[in-house]
Order: C-alpha cells, then structure tokens, then sequence
C-alpha cells in the first residue's frame, strides 16, 4: 500500500515526525509513505529507503489543495492527516470522495487553551510523538520508540569535514532564536553565553539560525568573539544534521534545533520561556534536567508555540541568566 503523510507547519513540528516515519519505514518495508510538508526539509527523510517526500508550497492556498489531490489521488491508498487544519480536512474530503481512507490527527487543542489561557489543569499533554503514534495506530499501523538517530548521510559529512577540518576538542552549538519573542532569551544573555564559552580555546563555537536578521545577527557576533562559526543560512539542511552529529551539545530555545538535535542523537540543553513541556513539544528522548525554565511563575506557560506578546509586559520568562545554562553545560 501507499500512505500519504500529511504535515506542514514549521520546521521543529516536521522534525517530530521523523522518529515515528522512520518507525514505519522499518515495520512496513514492503508498503511506500510519501510525506507531503514543506519545501526545503527532505533531508530529514532522505535516508529511509520506502519513504519519498513531496515538496507542497509553504503557503499551500485553495487551489494549492485542488492541485495536491488531482496529482496524488491516483498514487495513494491512504491518507494520514498530521495537520487538521481547514485546507487539510478539505484535501481530506476530495480524497474520501476518491475512495481513500483517510485518519485525520485529534490534537487536544481545547486542553491545551485551557493551560496556556485560563491556566486550568496544569498536568503533562500527551506528546506529539504519541499523538503521532496514535494517529497511524488507528489508521491500523503499529510504531515503536526505538529510534535513535538517522543514519549518516556520507555525502553531506564529506561536505561538513571539507569545510570545518577534522574535530578537536569541544564542539558546542548554540541556537539562540526562535520565531518569537517569548521564547527567546534577551540579546545580551545570549552574548554572554556565546562570550563565554569562546574564551575556552578548547572549545568551538558553531552559531545556527535562520531568517535575514537573525542570520546577519549571528555573523556578526562570529566575527567579534575568536573560536566561533556562524553556520546559519550558510549550509543546507542536511549538511546541518551532520555538523550536529559532530557536536558535544546544544544550547537552543524551544524552537526547531531542538527537535534536530533530537534526530541526531544529540543532547540539547533546551531553554523554555513562556512555553513549557507539559505541552508536549519536548524534544525526541531529551534528558529533561537539560530543561531551563522558570518555574516560579504562576503565568507560565502562556502559549503553547510562542508570542510576541506578554500579558504583563515584562517577559518575566525571559529573566534566566547566562551562569544558570553554562553550568548545566558543563554538569
């Protein structure tokens, strides 16, 4: 059979498909799964060999959705909808009138607004991964947890090694940006992060971002403290994945290179503001004593992806100091 996987959204939401996709892959390796999201993220799939990604525009619109069923209704059995979202359910709707099976994703959200808005019910969600997990048991497909890391692209290690030499010492990444203002830590902790661990001349400093400003950003800060290297919109996707597999740790917000670092098996110190893992978007088999947060605010957490805006207006979330992530990093 063929299944078609459905999921957009950003980068880290992808990127938590990956363990589960990978668990079919090897469970169903005489079945075909085509993953539709985003242009620019097949390297995450490249290396399961009965997977196939389908590049679908970033801002799929009404007649993007008639497109992506008159050129996959033909090609498929089944379809898996991770998304559930308005143009999904009717992409979901042509292809039931096609005669595919469809089993669509229920994501909780009305427990999750109840948390991050009215502060109701602060327990552990479910994560993604089980929502995932759920998602394809229903649709009569069994997963596991036995994922660790993909397998290493050959290519794109060769390409990493010719640009940054063979490793000595630490190697430590830092990802500081997040598409929100709540979820990232102010510009001058930030630096005083990078500061330090630069001064170390055992260690190297690898920068990662994404998005003009934050890429401009990050090369400056490259060029003014010695033993740093900004990689942000530098090297391609999968080129990234394995100069994470090269690292020691990463230090990153609640943001995408959480979730990647995940894929590659690499351990990351993550740093929550105003959201918080009891919603469920903690990173794949993640320590959680690498978690940073502050738990002594009742408004925590606020949202479930991130805002710009804080009901109070002083982004109280934000006030954790560079001291409290650099010893975590060297415990």
């Amino acid at each position: 059979m063929t299944y078609l996987i459905i999921r957009f959204s950003t980068i880290g939401n992808v990127a938590m498909t990956v363990p589960v996709v990978a668990s079919l892959s090897r469970h169903y390796p005489n079945d075909h799964f085509i993953v539709a999201s985003k242009k620019d993220l097949s390297a995450m799939f490249a290396m399961m060999p009965n997977v196939t990604y389908h590049e679908v525009d970033n801002h799929l619109d009404w007649h993007g959705v008639f497109d992506l069923w008159k050129e996959l209704r033909d090609q498929v059995d089944a379809v898996i909808d991770l998304q559930n979202v308005r143009r999904t359910r009717v992409f979901d709707f042509l292809m039931r009138l096609s005669g595919k099976r469809v089993t669509r994703i229920r994501y909780g959200r009305i427990r999750k607004h109840l948390i991050t808005v009215w502060g109701i019910g602060h327990k552990q969600l479910r994560t993604e991964f089980d929502r995932y997990r759920k998602t394809f048991r229903r649709a009569g497909l069994d997963t596991d947890t036995e994922f660790t890391a993909l397998p290493v692209n050959k290519t794109a290690a060769k390409e990493v090694k010719n640009l940054f030499g063979d490793k000595n010492g630490k190697w430590i990444g830092v990802a500081p940006f997040a598409k929100s203002r709540s979820n990232m830590l102010p510009y001058r902790v930030t630096k005083d992060i990078i500061e330090t661990l630069s001064k170390d001349e055992h260690t190297h400093v690898f920068l990662f971002g994404a998005g003009t400003i934050e890429c401009e950003m990050l090369r400056q800060w490259a060029t003014v403290f010695p033993r740093t290297t900004s990689v942000a919109g530098i090297i391609p996707l999968a080129q990234e994945l394995e100069l994470m597999r090269q690292l020691d740790a990463m230090i990153c917000m609640d943001s995408a290179n959480q979730h990647l670092s995940g894929l590659v098996g690499l351990r990351a110190i993550s740093v929550w503001c105003a959201t918080h893992p009891m919603i469920g978007f903690a990173g794949w088999k993640q320590n959680p004593k690498d978690v940073i947060q502050r738990n002594d605010l009742r408004c925590r957490p606020c949202s479930c992806h991130g805002t710009n805006h804080c009901r109070y207006g002083n982004y109280a979330c934000r006030d954790i100091n560079s001291e409290t992530i650099i010893q975590r990093l060297y415990e």
